[in-house]
This record gives structure tokens, C-alpha cells and sequence, in this order.
């Protein structure tokens, strides 16, 4: 009975708190004299209308899926993994290098090359464990601050040793992928590509493994209770840094599937701007670190984005609908940690 009324809750939560973002984003919208369901008709059309548009979702979900998936992973093992943004550009970077300094093209360029950027991603977030393990230095704060280094450290890149000179742009960026090693599209003349059935094949198979292995168990069990679970036997270390590899490599994974899949390659502020690593942080906290609740909820965010700009473009309200509903779910996020901090202080008073 317990567990059923978790598993309410953890439907619950999240569907009150995109109510009440979509209730706030009513306002606004009466605020701008505006149709409400018109509106909210044009954002739907914008995300889902027509399959054009609902590729257009999709390949947008894709980065956030991934990267919402990896600070799942490490949430649910009780390790806070701030620092997805920076492991989903440098998984980016590092496969739009490698893949054009191969010395082959085709599926085997593709798969080493994401293959780098994943491991590069993940031993970023395994430094930050190592840290943390070695000078009990904050996973929040060094996770936190490595974005910052690996955002300007791939700017480097990009701006001087791997830079593309025949390009007439401005924008910093690398070599373009060869046509042969690209992540080829879902459906032909549409965005969307096979980086979303990766994302869904992971999402799965992470769900079985938190659910139904031996170091699933570890991990849920050391997320919910870390005395006990060391008690039980449970070895942390171990764990942790397992965990944090697994989180940084998906969210590198994230990055690595957007250059090879959209953009064909790494252009500098092209994956920081659209805020996609911290989309799927805020993703996971809604679904409450479950893997298909963060895929789903990463879907309808990304549906908020692509919907707002059909809003923009048929009525007067502004695609900033999308950041005050996000910002509405940010506070509800905000929330309900503070009531849970306040709900354990009052306990720990009591004893």
C-alpha cells in the first residue's frame, strides 16, 4: 500500500506542478490581451501540429532527455551531479574533433567517435567523485564550477587549434562531419534522428537496471539511506564512482548525438544557449530521478520550447510564455526541497 501511494505521488507532483505552470502562463497570456485557448491551440500546433513540427520536438528532447537521464542516474544513487551542461560539450567537442581526424568514414567513425566523447564526458564527471573522495571536496561545487572550465576550455578549442578556417562565419566552430559518418535522420527531411530512439532504448534499459540488478539495488538503496546501506554492505565508493562515470557519460552522450545528428558540428554556444543540460536537470527533479518520468517530462519541455515559437509567430504573446512556465516549475522544484529540508530538521529536533 506504501509503495502505491509513492508511485501516486511521483504522478502526482509533477503533473500539479505543470498545472500550475500552465494555470501562471493563463495570466500572462490574459495579461498580453490574448486568447487563452488560442494560445495554448497555437503552442500545441507549434509542438505536435504536423510531423514536421513534432520532429522538431523530438530532436529538441533528445540532448535533454539524455542529459536529464544522467543527473537521474546519479540523484537516485544520492550524488548531487551539477555539472551535465559541462559534460554534455565536452562530449560534443571531443566527438566533433575525433571524428574528422579519423583516418575512416562511415558507421565505425560514428561509433568510436561517440564512443570518445562519452568516455571524456564521463571521466569528467569521474574526477569530480575522485575529488570529492580524495579532498571531501562538495560534488555540488565541483561539479558546479567544472562546467565553466570544460564551456571555455572547448571555446578554446574550437577558436584555435581545431578551428575551421574555410568557414566565412564568425562563430567559432570545427570542421563540418563528413556526409558518410553523419547520424542519419528518423525520416527523410525531417530533424529528428536516430539519436531519439537511443535516447528511448536508454531510458528503458536504465529503468531495468535501477529496478531489477544487483547494482540497482545498491544504488537505490544508498540514495534513499547512506548509514544503512554502508551497514548492509554496500561499498559507497565503489558506487559512487560508477555512478558518476554512468551520469557523465549520458549527458555526454547528449552532446555527442547533437553534433553527429544536427548540427554536423561542434559551433560554440550553440548547445549552452538552449540551456539543454539544465532543462534536463530540472526534467529529473519533476519525475523525482525516475527514468521514464524524466524522458516524458523532457518531451513536454521541449514541446513548451518549440510550441512557444508558434505562439510568437501567430499572436502577439511572446515566446517568453515558455521561460515564465518553466520558471513556475523551478519554484515548485524549489519547494518542495525547502519543505523536505524543513520536515528533516523538525525531525532530527524532535530526537
Amino acid at each position: 500500500m506504501s509503495k502505491m501511494k509513492g508511485h501516486i505521488s511521483n504522478i502526482i507532483q509533477p503533473v500539479f506542478a505543470i498545472f500550475v505552470g500552465l494555470a501562471v502562463g493563463t495570466i500572462a497570456i490574459l495579461l498580453a490581451g490574448e486568447s487563452v485557448f488560442l494560445t495554448y491551440r497555437e503552442m500545441w500546433d507549434g509542438a505536435f501540429g504536423s510531423l514536421y513540427f513534432l520532429s522538431n520536438t523530438l530532436e529538441r528532447s533528445i540532448p535533454i532527455i539524455l542529459a536529464g537521464l544522467g543527473v537521474a542516474f546519479a540523484f537516485r544513487a544520492g550524488f548531487f551531479n551539477l555539472g551535465a551542461e559541462g559534460q554534455l560539450i565536452m562530449g560534443a567537442v571531443t566527438t566533433a574533433i575525433v571524428t574528422v581526424y579519423l583516418p575512416f568514414q562511415g558507421f565505425l567513425n560514428l561509433v568510436i567517435s561517440i564512443g570518445a566523447g562519452m568516455l571524456i564526458a564521463g571521466l569528467l564527471s569521474f574526477f569530480a567523485g575522485w575529488m570529492e573522495q580524495k579532498f571531501q571536496i562538495n560534488l555540488l561545487i565541483s561539479t558546479l564550477l567544472l562546467n565553466y572550465i570544460a564551456v571555455l576550455f572547448a571555446g578554446y578549442l574550437v577558436s584555435e587549434p581545431f578551428r575551421d578556417t574555410t568557414s566565412s562565419g564568425g562563430v567559432a566552430q570545427s570542421v563540418m562531419v563528413e556526409d558518410a559518418s553523419k547520424l542519419p535522420k528518423l525520416l527523410t527531411g525531417m530533424n529528428v534522428h536516430y539519436g531519439f530512439v537511443l535516447a528511448i532504448i536508454i531510458t528503458i534499459l536504465l529503468a531495468f537496471i535501477i529496478k531489477r540488478t544487483t547494482f540497482g539495488y545498491e544504488v537505490r538503496m544508498l540514495g534513499q539511506n547512506m548509514f544503512f546501506a554502508q551497514y548492509g554492505g554496500i561499498n559507497r565508493k565503489k558506487v559512487m564512482f560508477i555512478s558518476m562515470l554512468i551520469s557523465g557519460m549520458l549527458a555526454g552522450l547528449g552532446g555527442s548525438v547533437e553534433v553527429m545528428g544536427m548540427h554536423y558540428r561542434f559551433i560554440e554556444g550553440a548547445l549552452t544557449t538552449p540551456q539543454f543540460a539544465w532543462t534536463g536537470l530540472m526534467a529529473a527533479l519533476l519525475a523525482n530521478s525516475n527514468p521514464v518520468g524524466t524522458a516524458i517530462i523532457a518531451i513536454f519541455l521541449a514541446a513548451l520550447d518549440t510550441g512557444a515559437l508558434g505562439v510568437e509567430r501567430n499572436t502577439d504573446v511572446p515566446n517568453a510564455i515558455s521561460d515564465i512556465i518553466q520558471a513556475v516549475l523551478i519554484l515548485f522544484i524549489s519547494a518542495k526541497f525547502t519543505l523536505a529540508f524543513i520536515k528533516s530538521k523538525r525531525k532530527r529536533g524532535a530526537k
